[in-house]
């Protein structure tokens, strides 16, 4: 019963995953489509592509807000409406600037998204349980990116509005999510600390962990005190209280986005006709991309809990060095070989997947304190989406400007600093309660 349930709450909000996936991704398959319907200069070609990631920025700038105030439950319905209003709105739009408008609600639906979701999967999950559920969001992450790379491949044959189709099909699964959430409950961490309703969390928490339910929720009452047992205060996460964790989820989703990875999951196609493939073979080859970014998200979140977070991350952060010097050689060279860069760039996504892009959310969730989770995941949710917008937007110029070989020579060079940043800085949380995982970093 109770894994069945958790499980369950689990797999209904990682929909918002994948629809965060969709959503990101399937703009790469309608860009240039898009550009030559409404005959878009440079600049507005550029504003069409980042203006979703304009809106996740702000997004995730504000997402801590509706968390802590209407609940992780409630914001979820928010973010399954713009998902809704997004797909239906910019496949239907009769002009440009009303397309804009209905890309940046779907760019806020995937900022607030990445803040309520793993926050509410944290929340509800066992701790020995915790990396393979909040992983459950990483992996739809990345099914909703491969979902959108076949679909973007199927529709492309439909003509000359196949693009209208590829935005518009996700209003289905969106439907899909808002249904669904209506049938979860709300974190029970949120209501203890927020609207003191123990009576209401006890029974939540009895469902996720029957046998120490009572004590759990003592350890979570616990964690709203300070040393002499008063309640906190509303708190700042900037009070300087909480330096350390800040550190570590900015240079954690720092490093995230300076592997390049937004920058090929946005422009693979590009990055394959650079390498010298046809137009077609390049957008064959990005559902291969999705398809090896799904396996290894699927492999690392099944062993995340009996490994480890680091031990991924030294592993995966080696692989990334190794595989984008190989692709900046390549580019040096100028022998391309058929699908070198291809082979490369699976390479470089199998190693992501099964580090950064499994880990991320699951680290973030776990190393700020009860009463600061939102403003924390926020800050690290809205670093990780700045440094997006900033890669996806200055990619298109540095490669045309300094080549594909110096371009990912710097993605290369800042996965060194981040094995670095990880063998010497980064603490292990595997099998720890949120509680205990406070007291070790707050407090050592």
């Amino acid at each position: 019963m109770r894994k069945n349930s958790v499980l369950a709450w689990s797999m209904v909000v990682a929909l918002g995953g994948f629809l965060f996936g969709f959503d990101t991704a399937v703009i790469s398959g309608a860009e240039k489509s898009i550009q030559q319907f409404w005959h878009l200069s440079v600049f507005e070609h550029g504003l069409t592509i980042s203006i979703a990631l304009i809106g996740t920025v702000i997004g995730s700038m504000l997402g801590s807000r509706p968390s802590d105030h209407f609940g992780r439950k409630n914001t979820l319905y928010f973010v399954a409406i713009a998902y809704l209003l997004s797909s239906v709105g910019t496949a239907i739009a009769d002009n440009w600037h009303v397309f804009l408008i209905f890309r940046f609600l779907g760019g806020l639906g995937v900022g607030v998204s990445s803040v309520t979701a793993p926050i509410y999967i944290s929340e509800v999950s066992p701790a020995d349980r915790r990396g393979r559920l909040v992983g459950l969001f990483q992996f739809n992450v990345v099914l909703g990116i491969l979902i959108s790379y076949l679909s973007n491949y199927l529709i492309s044959q439909f003509g000359d509005t196949s693009w209208r189709w590829m935005l518009g099909v996700q209003a289905l699964p969106s439907f899909i999510f808002l249904v669904l959430i209506r049938f979860i409950p709300e974190s029970p961490r949120w209501l203890i600390l927020k609207k003191q309703a123990n009576g209401k969390a006890l029974e939540i928490l009895r469902i996720i962990n029957p046998l120490n339910c009572d004590q759990e929720l003592i350890s979570i009452q616990n964690s709203a005190l300070d040393d002499k047992g008063n309640r906190h205060q509303k708190e700042s996460i900037f009070s300087g209280h909480y330096s350390k964790p800040i550190v570590l989820a900015m240079l954690f989703a720092f490093f995230n986005q300076v592997s390049g990875i937004n920058a090929i999951i946005y422009y693979a196609p590009r990055i394959f006709e650079m390498a010298g493939l046809g137009a077609h073979s390049s957008l064959l080859s990005t559902v291969g991309i999705g398809m090896i970014n799904f396996i290894f998200t699927l492999l690392a979140i099944n062993i995340i809990d009996k490994v480890g977070r680091r031990i991924l991350m030294l592993i995966g952060s080696v692989g990334l060095i190794c595989s984008l010097c190989l692709v900046a050689f390549t580019f040096y060279s100028g022998h391309f070989n058929g699908f070198a860069i291809p082979v490369y760039m699976m390479v470089f996504i199998a190693f992501f997947a099964f580090s950064q892009g499994a880990v991320i959310w699951v680290f973030i969730s776990e190393i700020f304190p009860n009463q600061v989770r939102a403003q924390g995941q926020t800050l690290g949710s809205s670093t990780h989406w700045v440094m997006a917008a900033l890669i996806a937007f200055s990619f298109p110029y540095f490669a045309e400007t300094l080549g594909g070989a110096t371009t990912f020579f710097f993605f290369a060079s800042m996965m060194v600093l981040q094995l670095i940043f990880v063998w010497r800085w980064m603490p292990e949380t595997k099998g720890k309660s949120l509680e205990q995982i406070e007291t070790n970093i707050i407090m050592h």
